[in-house]
């Protein structure tokens, strides 16, 4: 957010044929005034209380202005509304609607914590206490779509895994993205054949941590929760190249479930998908289009102990105004279908690249500017918690326009709202704009959330 200048009124003499004078003296208004679908979400999750009552107030009760509860849904709130940073805090600490998300009366509550305040909370937690709010986070998803979907049988749930990167401190040069980095591990879920992608884990990782750095720790717990609240689901991982070495393969063979990996190249693989990159060729310069084929190969690099199936796609690639290219991929599984349709399946794990865009640019996930490593976690924490009420208020939408609405776009359509409130002994009533152009959408998405005709 812009700071702000201290200029109250501005004047533009000659834009229209009568001066035109844009004065910013109208008190109790905010810009936010459709974020209460976001409290209506919270308070059926209860998230945020969930993740308030997982760190240990340390503080003098007598001191205390902002408590942990209102902490972390003033943060919640605000990244879900697009304030990424703690330095927001200054412009929208006596905001009205935020207030009134964290509970406090709009107009005589007093103001939300500032940035001061909010940068000392982030920097106070420690290891322990993000490893309790990376667990309460999972549990909190988990049980929720086992409310969600208790009238139905989950069958299979798949769990992918998947590295991200930005910048920070404790970032080092990655190969693999070309550029000083950190790598966020986040974890989603998928459930029988829906489509979404369901986030349940987000974890910082040092920018030198080798791809399965964690993911293992990760993976069985997730195992052991979801094996709790769905004792008769399937489970399967999907997992990409980073991941393919032989501790990744005995562990998830021990625990019983379905994988696929994806496995880089090498001049043994090459060797063995050769006639049928030889056949595309021929296939694909006939055509002139790219041209696709399937096989599989059982495997063992040097450090393995055993052979695998390994799933090998051919494809050789045209672009127009391009010369063809060779694509091979190569997917280790213990799935029993047929080439094609394994890697169709592992195909469908590429939907999670739209939920990481969302979470980098809708969200500011890579917007980890403290100093300090665990603080820069934290925030990687919340901002996932902030996806995860976005998320579950989609899930709401079904039967809206909104239902299939990227973050930014849901912001734009049904949060940022120009409101006044205004608070009697009865009631607070909210003023919007009747122009307001997604105001048939906002209405709609309010009575989905349970809202009645006034």
């Amino acid at each position: 957010m812009a700071e702000q200048t201290g200029v109250q009124t501005l004047l533009f003499p000659t834009l229209f044929d009568k001066p035109l004078v844009a004065t910013f003296d109208t008190p109790q208004q905010s810009s936010d005034g459709g974020a209460i679908l976001l409290k209506v979400i919270d308070d059926d999750l209860t998230l945020t209380s969930h993740l308030a009552a997982c760190l240990p107030e340390g503080r003098q009760a007598g001191k205390i202005a902002h408590d942990l509860p209102t902490l972390i849904r003033q943060r919640c709130f605000g990244l879900a509304c697009g304030y990424a940073d703690a330095n927001d805090a200054a412009q929208l600490k006596a905001d009205p609607i935020h207030k009134l998300l964290v509970g406090r009366d709009p107009v005589t509550g007093p103001a939300l914590a500032s940035q001061p305040t909010r940068s000392r909370f982030e920097n106070g937690v420690g290891p322990r206490d993000l490893y309790r709010l990376t667990q309460t986070l999972a549990d909190v998803v988990i049980a929720h779509h086992a409310a969600r979907l208790a009238a139905r049988r989950v069958t299979r749930i798949t769990i992918d895994v998947d590295p991200t990167h930005g910048q920070q401190e404790l970032a080092f040069f990655s190969g693999h993205y070309d550029t000083w980095c950190y790598l966020p591990l986040v974890g989603t879920l998928t459930f029988n054949g829906e489509r979404t992608q369901h986030l349940v884990t987000a974890l910082l990782r040092p920018g030198n941590a080798p791809a399965p750095a964690g993911a293992l720790g990760v993976l069985r717990r997730l195992f052991r929760k979801l094996r709790g609240a769905f004792p008769h689901a399937h489970l399967r991982v999907r997992l990409d190249g980073g991941f393919a070495s032989p501790a990744v393969f005995a562990f998830l063979e021990a625990e019983g479930v379905e994988y696929l990996v994806a496995m880089a190249s090498n001049a043994r693989l090459e060797k063995r998908i050769r006639r049928l990159l030889g056949r595309a060729r021929v296939q694909s310069k006939a055509t002139g289009e790219t041209a696709t084929g399937f096989g599989e190969t059982r495997y063992a690099a040097k450090s393995w102990g055993r052979k695998r199936r390994v799933i090998m796609k051919a494809e050789v690639v045209r672009l127009a105004g391009r010369d063809p290219r060779d694509n091979p991929r190569f997917v280790v599984t213990n799935l029993p279908q047929s080439p094609r349709r394994v890697y169709e399946i592992y195909r469908e794990r590429g939907d999670v690249e739209n939920r990481l865009e969302e979470l980098h640019y809708g969200l500011g996930f890579d917007r980890t500017s403290c100093t300090r490593f665990w603080a820069n976690a934290f925030r990687v924490l919340l901002t996932a918690a902030a996806y995860v009420l976005l998320q579950a208020l989609r899930e709401r939408l079904a039967a809206t326009p909104a239902a299939s609405l990227q973050v930014g776009t849901l912001r734009e359509r049904l949060f940022t709202l120009g409101t006044r409130v205004q608070v009697s002994a009865r009631r607070i009533v909210l003023h919007l704009p009747s122009a307001f152009p997604w105001l048939a959408l906002w209405q709609s998405v309010a009575l989905a959330l349970g809202a009645s005709p006034g």
